[in-house]
C-alpha cells in the first residue's frame, strides 16, 4: 500500500488535534461571521463575543458542534492528504524529481481541495448550524441537538441538497489550501536544502503559509458560512448566489462586513495549521507502523 494512506491517517489525526485545540476560536469567529443585525445580544467584537458566550452559555458554549467538527476535521484532512499525496506521487514518478514545482504543487492542491470540498461539505453545513445555535444557561430543559439529529433535521426541513449549501464559495475556497500547501511545500524545499526540518520548523512554516492563504480568501470564507445556514425567506437576508451574497453584504454592511471576525479567524487558522503540520509529521511514522502491523503495508526492509 502506498504512503498516501499513511499520510491520510496522519493528516486525520493531526486534524483532530488541531481542531480540538483551537475550537473556541472557531466558535467565536463563526458567530461573528453570520451576525448581521445589531441589537443587545449582538457581539461587538471578538472579546465581547467570548464574554457573552461564557456568561450566557458557559464553557460548553465555546464547544458547540465540537463532535461534528472533530469528525469533519478527521475526514477533511484524511481525504485531502490522501489525494494530495497521490497526485504528488504521480508527478514525482512522471518527472523523476524528488520535489514538486510550484505549478505541480498548485495542481495537487486543486485536485485534493476539490475532492475534499465535495465529500465533506455536508459535515460542515451541519457543524456551522450547530456552532451558531445558542443555548441559554437559564433554560436547563433546552437540549442541544446531536450531529445525527441536526443532519436529519436539515434533510427533513430543507431537503438533501441543503447539505451542499455554500458549495460554490467552498469550491472557490479550494484556492485557500492551494496557496497554503504551495507556500508550505516551497518554503519546506528551500529550508531542506540547508538542514533537516524539526517540529518547530513545521509549526512556523505552517503558520506562515496559512496566514497568507486566509488573509487573501477571507471574504469567501465569510460568505460560505452564511450560505451554509438555513436561508431566510426574507429577500433582503437570503443569499441566492455567491454574487448576490457579496452584493448584499457590501450594500448592508459595507466592505468591512466582508471581514467580520477576521482577527479570530487569522489566529485560529494560523494555530490550526501550525498544530496540524507539526502533529501530522509526528504521527506519520506511527501511521506507517500501524499499517505494517495490520498487514496493509510492507516494511521498508521487506520491500527491498
Amino acid at each position: 500500500m502506498s504512503d498516501n494512506v499513511s499520510h491520510a491517517l496522519a493528516g486525520a489525526g493531526g486534524g483532530i488535534i488541531s481542531m480540538a485545540v483551537t475550537y473556541p476560536l472557531i466558535t467565536v469567529n463563526t458567530r461573528l461571521q453570520v451576525q448581521r443585525k445589531k441589537d443587545s445580544t449582538s457581539y461587538a467584537g471578538n472579546m465581547d463575543a467570548l464574554r457573552k458566550i461564557l456568561s450566557t452559555e458557559g464553557i460548553a458554549g465555546l464547544f458547540s458542534g465540537l463532535e461534528s467538527a472533530l469528525f469533519g476535521a478527521a475526514v477533511t484532512n484524511g481525504v485531502y492528504y490522501y489525494f494530495f499525496e497521490a497526485v504528488k506521487a504521480a508527478f514525482e514518478r512522471a518527472s523523476k524529481r524528488k520535489n514538486m514545482s510550484t505549478v505541480e504543487s498548485m495542481v495537487s492542491g486543486a485536485v485534493a481541495g476539490a475532492m475534499t470540498c465535495i465529500i465533506t461539505n455536508p459535515i460542515w453545513v451541519v457543524n456551522t448550524r450547530l456552532t451558531v445555535k445558542q443555548k441559554n444557561l437559564d433554560n436547563e430543559q433546552e437540549e442541544t441537538p446531536t450531529t445525527v439529529q441536526a443532519f436529519a433535521e436539515i434533510i427533513k426541513e430543507d431537503g438533501v441538497l441543503a447539505l451542499w449549501q455554500g458549495i460554490i464559495p467552498a469550491l472557490i475556497l479550494v484556492i485557500n489550501p492551494i496557496i497554503q500547501y504551495t507556500a508550505f511545500e516551497q518554503l519546506k524545499n528551500k529550508v531542506e536544502r540547508f538542514r533537516k526540518l524539526g517540529s518547530l520548523d513545521f509549526f512556523v512554516l505552517g503558520a506562515i503559509s496559512k496566514l497568507a492563504a486566509t488573509s487573501i480568501t477571507y471574504p469567501y470564507i465569510l460568505l460560505k458560512s452564511r450560505m451554509q445556514l438555513k436561508q431566510s425567506k426574507n429577500e433582503g437576508e437570503r443569499y441566492d448566489s455567491l454574487v448576490d451574497g457579496l452584493r448584499k453584504v457590501i450594500a448592508q454592511e459595507g466592505i468591512a462586513g466582508l471581514y467580520k471576525g477576521i482577527e479570530s479567524k487569522l489566529l485560529q487558522s494560523v494555530l490550526t495549521a501550525s498544530f496540524l503540520f507539526m502533529s501530522k509529521e509526528a504521527l506519520f511514522s506511527y501511521a506507517v507502523k500501524l499499517l505494517i502491523l495490520l498487514g496493509a503495508r510492507r516494511s521498508l526492509a521487506s520491500a527491498k
